[in-house]
């Protein structure tokens, strides 16, 4: 029995976010996902006269490759999935994961093995700078645990907002993109969080449902030694299976010189990475009205509704400040009234109060407005 649900994410995927066309390769890697929406994809992209291609994976099965240590190993792996990856026109990832920590005690040096030799090559070299690209989570009841919802609950919320008209949310974006590029001065206030840094000269770039799904941000990078004061995130993040709370981070002339967390000593071991993983590589503002609390899953997360995220790492290649590393975390702030509130200035005017928009041309960001015609009419 085919399930409606499964083939409308489908026809998002394959018409919106990939774009695919008549003769394009796709490639369909799918970890711990149900092979019906596998087969959907497979049918979206036929009817479009596109050669769908497919690669099958497990958490589990992986967990055991990352655990062999094995630099030759990844290297080899890396290599295979690089020149296959290079022979794409488009490439769609569906990650489901039974269990979120699966990899948690998987050893950091063994991890550090495979981001430098499989998963930059593949994904950082060549996947995001030349291959359309989108990627999914799948709602495995694990996510439904993390978002504190009954499976079924879950697996509704999951499909709207996947399915969402980002068309329309694309449109709205525009003012804040050129808000954004006509700024030079960002300055965020907030329990516990003082922040001032310059975007003069960077590109904004919209997230319209083009690259992850769910989706609904419109991110920058600072200028690289622009950042100081202080930051403390109002959300818990997950980062390679391990859950940090209340980070604070402390910034002189762009670089983060004090880091707490209820991990402190992962956190600060993440950090010392390399020398990019104590500067910032991008600054983004969340706007997606159906995603209102966090659930641990950056993909949703970092499209919360009134949130920003600060990430330390790597700068993304349209917008970059120049900042390289291995590292790329989105730790997310959220200024709701429910998680404390919280100010948004640029060039010293107020753009956003407690998660809301303030400024007209703004507007039609605030979430009851992309939830209907309205974001349209005041195009």
């Amino acid at each position: 029995m085919r399930d409606d649900r499964f083939k409308n994410l489908a026809d998002v995927i394959i018409n919106h976010s990939t774009e695919l066309k008549a003769g394009e390769k796709i490639l369909i890697e799918a970890i711990d996902v149900p092979y019906e929406m596998v087969i959907e994809l497979i049918r979206t992209a036929k009817a479009k006269n596109a050669l769908p291609y497919v690669s099958i994976k497990q958490n589990t099965i992986l967990r055991e490759l990352y655990n062999i240590g094995s630099e030759p190993l990844m290297k080899d792996i890396g290599t295979w999935e690089a020149e296959r990856m290079q022979s794409m026109d488009a490439y769609v990832a569906l990650r489901g994961s039974f269990n979120a920590t699966e990899l948690s005690d998987v050893k950091a040096e063994n991890l550090a093995l495979y981001q430098k030799y499989w998963w930059e090559p593949v994904h950082i070299k060549r996947r995001v700078p030349k291959t359309k690209w989108v990627v999914l989570r799948w709602p495995h009841p694990s996510m439904a645990q993390q978002a504190q919802m009954s499976t079924e609950a879950f697996e509704d919320f999951y499909f709207n907002v996947c399915t969402l008209d980002y068309g329309k949310m694309s449109r709205a974006m525009d003012a804040l993109k050129r808000r954004l590029e006509k700024s030079d001065n960002i300055t965020i206030k907030g329990p516990g969080t003082d922040l001032q840094f310059s975007v003069k000269g960077m590109p904004a770039v919209k997230c319209g449902g083009r690259h992850n799904l769910p989706d609904g941000e419109v991110y920058t990078a600072p200028v690289q030694n622009s950042v100081h004061g202080k930051l403390c995130y109002s959300a818990k993040t997950i980062y390679q299976g391990i859950v940090h709370d209340n980070i604070c981070l402390t910034f002189e002339q762009g670089k983060i010189v004090d880091a707490k967390s209820s991990r402190t000593d992962v956190l600060n071991q993440v950090l010392d990475t390399d020398e990019g993983a104590r500067y910032i590589g991008e600054f983004a503002l969340g706007l997606n009205p159906m995603i209102k609390n966090p659930m641990l899953d950056i993909l949703f997360d970092e499209k919360i509704a009134g949130s920003f995220h600060f990430t330390p790492g790597s700068a993304y290649e349209e917008a970059d400040n120049g900042n390289e590393s291995k590292v790329h975390w989105d730790m997310v702030c959220i200024q709701t009234p429910e998680y404390g509130g919280g100010e948004i200035y640029f060039d010293g005017k107020l753009v956003r109060k407690d998660g809301r928009f303030v400024t007209r041309d703004l507007e039609p960001l605030n979430p009851e407005n992309l939830t209907s015609a309205k974001a349209d009419q005041t195009q």
